[in-house]
């Protein structure tokens, strides 16, 4: 029986498989940037503090947005074991550099998803990934733009204050 329903999905197999990874790392990636915004609290970075909260809970947004479209397309969304989640920074430039490299990987397992939904013939998840990948370039854009910020101000004396004020610039 399981073998019919698996061939009733709108979906490949190989796309459910790699949209069910993504909701592991959209998941991974909400628990971390809350994980961030503890850091930021306890650092006195209060605005930063709030922008990852904001981030953290877009990323469960990702995560949910891709929940539902497996379920619709008939296959099987997986809830995942979110683990190894680090709380100790060195400092915000640490907390928004590993912010960036977080994005990246997340660019490239969407563009990853993209091409074996090509490669297979799955035209609706590709067609679903369209947001995402515009969502990423949106959002590599922005930790880019407040790294370049940092680097523009410093972060000796009066600089750290003005990079806490400043990252409000990128909560819409």
């Amino acid at each position: 029986m399981k073998d019919i329903a698996r061939q009733g999905m709108s979906i490949k197999v190989e796309s459910m498989d790699l949209l069910n990874s993504q909701i592991k790392m959209e998941a991974h990636a909400s628990a971390t940037y809350l994980a961030m915004a503890s850091w930021c609290d306890q650092n006195g970075f209060f605005t930063s503090a709030k922008f990852f909260r904001k981030q953290s809970e877009e990323e469960r947004e990702h995560m949910m947005k891709i929940f539902d479209f497996l379920i619709d397309a008939g296959g099987s969304p997986f809830s995942p074991e979110v683990t190894g989640i680090n709380h100790d920074y060195a400092s915000i430039v640490d907390v928004f550099e590993s912010t960036l490299d977080h994005e990246i990987a997340v660019t490239k397992s969407i563009h990853n998803i993209v091409m074996k939904a090509r490669e297979v013939g799955d035209i609706a998840t590709e067609r679903f990934l369209d947001w995402f990948v515009m969502e990423q370039v949106e959002e590599e854009n922005t930790i880019r733009d407040i790294l370049d910020m940092i680097s523009v101000t410093g972060t000796e004396g009066v600089g750290l204050q003005v990079i806490d004020d400043h990252v409000g610039n990128w909560m819409d």
